[in-house]
Formats: C-alpha cells, structure tokens, sequence
C-alpha cells in the first residue's frame, strides 16, 4: 500500500462492480476512505465489508436529487471530510440506431448518466466548499462521447454530454477560486459486466466476444477494469493538481482506428 490519497474521503457512484469496484479498491490502497454510492445493495455491502473499516456503502438513485444529497451528507458525516467524488454509474441503454431509439430509453440513459453526474458535481461542490480543501470529481465518459457510434446514440450522446459538463464545472470551479478540479475520463471497451449485453453477438460464447472486440484496440485487446482505475486514482490525486478541464483518453488507440 502507499500514500497517494493518503486522508482523503471519496465516493465512488457505480462503485459496486466494474471501474467502480476496481476503483475503490485502489483507493483503498492508497489510504483513502471511501463510500461505495450504487443501487446494488449486496453487492455494495459486500464489498465495503471486504474493503474494511475505511470503506462503507449508501444505496443511490443518480437520477433522485433528495437521493444525491443524503448520500453526500452521510459521506461527509462518517469520514468528517469530502475530497473526491467519481460518478462511474452509467447505463448504455442497449442497441439503438436513430431510427430504432424509444423516447423511453432515450429519456432514462440521460437521466442516469447525464443527470447523474450534474446532480453529483453539484452536491460534492457543496461539501467541498463546506470543509474547505479544494477537491477533485472524476466523470467516467467513454470513446463514444468522442467517436461517434450509430447503433448506441443514446449512450454516446449523454457520454458527450458528460465531457462538456466537465469542462463546464472545471471553469466554473477554477474562475470561483474554490481549488475544486474536473475531470473526465473516456475509457474503450473494457471488461466489466455491460459487456454481457453483446453476448448475443457471439451466441453467449465470453471468449468469442473478446476476440471479436480485440480488434477494435490498436494495442490488440480490451482493458481490465484496473487500467481505467489507475487513470482515475492519477487525476483523483495531488500528482494532478495542475489538471483540469481534461478528457483522459484511456482507450487502447480505438478512437485512431
């Protein structure tokens, strides 16, 4: 274990399985506190219970504004302080072409990914500015946000949305003075459970579907959730104090391609 978030206090949205869960775990690692923010209960419980002591678990709706702020509050009252907020949540709202795409699932891919992440920014500002150590919020985006797909509009538009609201909240944050950073990340295909949706592709064959995804990565394979966690915990930590306003690309070459 190192130092790298040595005393400060995170919490992680999504944080119960994929980027998130690898997430909490290297910070834990490196001396954070940590709440683990996500609407899988057990999942969430079981692994602040792995985690120890310096983690603990809230059940969160992104999408419910009352839901935003209980969570930040209980955060802020169990560690005494709020440094580090990561809105990893997401859905990709399946397979839609424009012509294909429901109202329905327009509207709710924008509400968990795009309004989730607003809500969150504006909640772990107000902690932020409460306890008067600056801090750093880390928006999970994706390639899609940059390289447009057809066939997922819906998630690459809100994916989008998340990299504009960065940089909207960093010059926000930056020209108040409140030493709050934004950044975001786009990571590529990565292997985490949304990935289970392409199955069908590849008549439910895991192995299959890896190889066929392979091919989209310059570097030749998809990310363990672990590489995308190191690019979070790098722009969570001081070593990236004179970042902000960013996207961190962590794609394996996919948007060159």
């Amino acid at each position: 274990m190192t130092s790298r978030l040595e005393g400060k206090v995170a919490l992680i949205t999504g944080g119960a399985s994929g980027i998130g869960a690898a997430t909490a775990r290297r910070f834990i690692d490196e001396g954070a506190r940590v709440c683990i923010a996500d609407l899988s209960v057990e999942a969430g419980k079981d692994l602040a219970a792995e985690l120890g002591e310096a983690a603990m678990f809230v059940k969160l709706d992104v999408a419910d504004e009352l839901n935003w702020r209980e969570a930040v509050d209980a955060t802020a009252a169990r560690f005494d302080r709020f440094d580090v907020l990561v809105n990893c949540a997401g859905i990709s709202g399946g397979s839609a072409d424009i012509e294909e795409l429901s109202l329905a699932t327009w509207n709710q891919v924008l509400a968990i990914n795009m309004t989730g992440t607003l809500l969150g920014c504006q909640n772990a500002i107000r902690a932020m500015k409460r306890y008067g150590n600056g801090g750093s919020i880390v928006n999970i985006s994706s390639v899609v946000g940059i390289k447009a797909w057809g066939p997922r509009i819906a998630y690459g538009t809100s994916k989008a949305g998340v990299a504009h609201l960065t940089k909207a909240v960093a010059l926000h944050c930056g020209k108040a003075g409140y030493n709050i950073r934004c950044n975001s990340v786009h990571p590529g295909t990565t292997d985490t459970p949304i990935l289970d949706e392409q199955l069908p592709a590849t008549n439910n064959d895991r192995d299959a579907l890896m190889e066929m995804l392979k091919d989209f990565q310059a570097l030749g394979r998809v990310a363990e959730p672990g590489e995308i966690a190191a690019a979070i915990l790098f722009l969570a930590s001081d070593e990236a104090s004179f970042i902000t306003a960013t996207e961190l690309v962590v794609d394996g070459g996919f948007v060159q391609l």
